[in-house]
């Protein structure tokens, strides 16, 4: 069997790692992939566009194709793909959107009942600074693109609130992401996150997760696309399942029927938990990054057997999961999420137990260099989350590189 897993990171790498563990005959294809992926699989070297993908798809005989980053998404390959007579896992374009478009995403939250803090939609610069100058509690600003998940400020005062908007409709830090905006009211809490499986007819969650978005501790200084994650999040209770289900999950599966948004994909729920509800901020059409090097190695199930089911028309009712925690730590390049510097040489990667994932380094002549912002993915697995995360950091401790920054409270 042949299975093409599209994006370069963390995420990918993982999910290769898993399906090989499920079944050691399949052969697996990246693209664009990184160093690590290469060493499982393949990666396709060529430019491609999601079209060329298409083609190289059929000409290869893929047998399944898996979406890992969105941008694949937002370009319309599921559609793509279709089209072609392929079978490809990921939501077709305009369901993308609840992802790719967060105008779109509130408006269908607010259309169906489904609970997210509120929020007011501009579009001019000056609406938006007026909006400001008469608000005095803490707000978040959020861009109407994803921005690879850095498109969101939180503000607690007028000034910073003020100069965050001018980065994002003046500046245009986050390009055409911020030609419209949403103010958004501030929650103080704790978020969660709940990545599912969809199949057309219902959401089937996976373990709790919770991610750490900040770049610096104690949740402070610029959104990352992750900076790590622990499963299960302790905050996400019985009760608190219980208003998610009834609240947020049930409400937007039918919505999704309702829509004609329904496709075989994974949908992630970025919730935050505050005065005892479930709040939804935001859906991602896919795996959440870092999450998904956490939720993996505690996936007792077979990932390829869930997969295939779904094309052979077989009944998905339940995830089996390892009775474990486990804390995921985000290595990066210093500077990171902004300018960074790569090509520095990482030491003592190969002699670091599994589990653990490239996320931005290749090889080159045969030593591990960084190529991205994000680097090496570190998991520790144990009984308690405090178990884990203690695993987590005396593996950190082997690796070293120029510039290396992680987190020191990942799982506290």
């Amino acid at each position: 069997m042949k299975i093409l897993i599209l994006g370069g990171g963390g995420r990918e790498h993982a999910m290769g790692k898993k399906l090989l563990e499920d079944d050691h005959s399949i052969h697996l294809y990246f693209y664009p992939g990184n160093g690590g992926t290469n060493k499982i699989g393949k990666n396709i070297e060529n430019h491609y566009t999601v079209l060329d993908l298409g083609f190289f798809a059929k000409k290869n005989a893929i047998d399944i194709t898996i979406v890992g980053s969105e941008f694949f998404l937002l370009e319309g390959i599921v559609d793509i793909f279709q089209n072609f007579g392929l079978k490809i896992v990921g939501p077709h374009y305009l369901a993308s959107k609840l992802e790719g478009d967060r105008i779109f995403a509130k408006s269908f939250m607010e259309k169906y009942g489904i609970r997210t803090p509120k929020y007011k939609i501009f579009s001019c610069y000056e609406k938006a600074i007026n909006f400001l100058k008469k608000n005095t509690n803490s707000i978040a600003i959020k861009t109407n693109g994803i921005a690879a998940g850095k498109g969101v400020i939180l503000s607690h005062n007028q000034n910073d609130a003020i100069k965050a908007l001018k980065n994002i409709m003046i500046k245009k830090k986050f390009g055409k992401s911020g030609n419209q905006i949403i103010i958004e009211e501030f929650l103080q809490g704790k978020e969660s996150s709940i990545i599912s499986l969809f199949n057309g007819k219902n959401i089937i969650p996976f373990l709790s997760a919770k991610d750490y978005k900040k770049i610096g501790e104690n949740e402070t200084g610029l959104n990352t696309g992750g900076m790590g994650s622990i499963v299960p999040n302790p905050y996400m209770t019985n009760s608190i399942w219980i208003d998610f289900k009834k609240n947020i999950l049930e409400p937007t599966l039918k919505g999704l029927i309702m829509e004609k948004l329904t496709f075989f994909g994974f949908l992630y729920f970025g919730l935050m938990i505050a005065y005892n509800k479930v709040y939804l901020l935001e859906y991602n059409t896919r795996i959440g990054d870092p999450e998904a090097q956490t939720l993996f190695p505690l996936m007792k199930s077979n990932f390829l057997n869930i997969i295939q089911s779904y094309f052979q028309h077989k009944e998905i009712s339940s995830i089996d999961w390892k009775k474990l925690c486990s804390c995921c730590v985000v290595l990066s390049s210093r500077g990171y999420p902004e300018k960074y510097e790569s090509g520095k040489i990482i030491e003592g990667l190969n002699s670091l137990k599994e589990p653990f994932y490239i996320a931005g380094a290749k090889i080159n002549q045969k030593k591990w260099i960084t190529s991205s912002g994000r680097v090496l993915n570190i998991v520790g697995i144990g009984n308690t989350i405090q178990e884990a995360r203690i695993k987590a950091y005396e593996k950190v401790k082997k690796i070293k590189f120029e510039n290396l920054y992680f987190r020191k409270d990942i799982g506290l």
